[in-house]
């Protein structure tokens, strides 16, 4: 009789095992990276392609001005949007865990009570009759064919791709901060010029005004003087109203209400690498949070497939049932006891080709999301392509602009000269100034477009992307 049971024990132990391990197995595909082709080299990049990349540096080192990099770190903090990546994370965790809930047994409880009275002409005697009930069941599939496991799988990548898009969201925050910020020097900038300007213009009109008075300057010039004065003027309102427009846009960056902006080092005063180290092409698929993401939808993508083939086999689930019915509390566990225990077997026979539909829509998504993925990797490389050769384009620009504000100084000099001289009229002394006026507005949205395209340029390569969750706040990166 003893060794009956122990065998009996050895088969329910041989058995547990195979199920286990046949749980450990999944059907349908294994997740595998598609191709994709990458350049060997960055188009614009200039030199051979090197592993060191600007996007390796933290982006505290590549913004040197104090208070951008405070702005930027109170964004990270406060921002909408990084709050809102926030949740979004959150919910998916949540998702995650209640897929991981289907590989434990699900247990439910249950309690009642009811009266009742049969029918006096069958049962003339019969009183009213309390019952008390009471019942706890337990169910639990068994994961055969990793149907469940790859509804983990899928929800993992979920997480994960919330997880990059996060730091996607942190990424653009940097970004869109640094290039709001710049954007607002620049107007300052073009304000500083314009009232520069309209200082000057006053003056010419003043004096042409006493020369007119005085019947020595003719009446065409001091009009042409009194035009240009009110043209430049009327920048000047307008300049402001953009400012103030710019600086709410940054605030609402930052978290806060409509406010001024702390302003750091002038436009012309910010600093920009001479050259731009892109890193190897190969390794941005690495480094791009969005490339990351998109890779993370493909895996939920393919783990998806194997939930539809796993929907095609059987489905093993194990019951079990304890409780009791009697007419008193007391009795409940008594006599009123009841258990019971069982398995079941479910397999679908004829589904209308459901079944045979779901996989085909379910490779249909997997190969989307290659598509996408694909399309992403390749926009990708267009991207950091474009962004690097205007930023080399525009420091040419820059310093060709540059001249053409000094050849304009000397041109006004010169004109100037030759009024006194009486060489020549002052339309033509006031044309020199206007043109001056307009290169070095010009100018200064070079600069503008020069440091923007740094920004974009990091965003592109994935700035940022060794950082830490912690190390994302400059606060929490330069502690001791």
């Amino acid at each position: 009789m003893s060794r009956k049971v122990n065998s009996n024990r050895f088969m329910l132990a041989l058995g547990a095992a195979a199920c286990l391990l046949v749980a450990g197995c999944a059907v349908g595909p294994n997740y595998q990276r598609p191709p994709v082709a990458a350049p060997e080299q960055v188009r614009g990049q200039v030199g051979p392609s090197e592993a060191a990349s600007l996007a390796d540096r933290p982006w505290w080192e590549i913004f040197q001005d104090a208070e951008l990099k405070g702005l930027i770190d109170e964004a990270l903090r406060s921002s909408y949007d990084v709050r809102l990546a926030a949740w979004r994370v959150e919910e998916a965790r949540a998702a995650a865990g209640i897929s991981r809930s289907q590989l434990l047994p699900q247990a439910q409880a249950g309690a009642g009570w009811s009266r009742g009275q049969a029918s006096k002409l069958a049962n003339p005697g019969v009183q009213l009759q309390d019952f008390y009930d009471v019942n706890l069941g337990v169910s639990w599939e068994i994961d055969l064919w990793g149907r469940i496991l790859r509804l983990n799988e899928a929800a993992r990548a979920e997480v994960l791709a919330t997880e990059e898009a996060r730091r996607g969201v942190l990424l653009s925050l940097v970004s869109g901060v640094a290039a709001s910020y710049f954007q607002l020097r620049e107007l300052d900038l073009e304000l500083e010029i314009a009232k520069r300007s309209a200082a000057s213009f006053q003056e010419t009109y003043d004096l042409f005004n006493r020369r007119l008075e005085a019947g020595t300057a003719s009446a065409l010039e001091t009009a042409s003087a009194g035009a240009t004065l009110a043209s430049t003027a009327a920048e000047i309102p307008d300049l402001e109203r953009r400012i103030v427009a710019q600086e709410n846009q940054l605030a609402f960056l930052l978290g806060r209400n409509p406010q001024p902006i702390a302003r750091g080092k002038a436009l012309n005063d910010q600093l920009l690498p001479p050259e731009i180290p892109a890193g190897l092409p190969s390794d941005l698929l690495e480094r791009r949070p969005d490339l990351r993401a998109a890779e993370q939808q493909l895996i939920a993508a393919n783990a998806e497939v194997g939930v539809a083939v796993a929907n095609f086999f059987p489905r093993l689930s194990l019951t079990g049932a304890f409780g009791g019915v009697a007419p008193q509390v007391a009795d409940l566990f008594g006599g009123g006891k009841t258990w019971s225990i069982g398995s079941g077997l479910l397999t679908p026979v004829f589904q209308g080709r459901r079944l045979k539909e779901e996989h085909r829509a379910a490779v249909a998504r997997w190969e989307q999301a290659k598509v996408q993925y694909e399309a992403s990797v390749t926009s990708s490389f267009a991207e950091v392509s474009t962004v690097l050769v205007a930023y080399q384009k525009l420091a040419d620009m820059e310093r060709e602009q540059a001249r053409a504000v000094s050849s304009y100084r000397q041109a006004v000099r010169l004109s100037n000269d030759r009024y006194l001289a009486g060489l020549a009229d002052y339309l033509e002394v006031l044309q020199a100034q206007q043109q001056q006026l307009a290169a070095e507005n010009s100018l200064a949205r070079a600069r503008r477009d020069r440091l923007a395209s740094l920004v974009q340029l990091y965003k592109a390569l994935g700035g940022g992307w060794r950082l830490s969750d912690r190390d994302w706040s400059a606060a929490e990166a330069q502690r001791p």
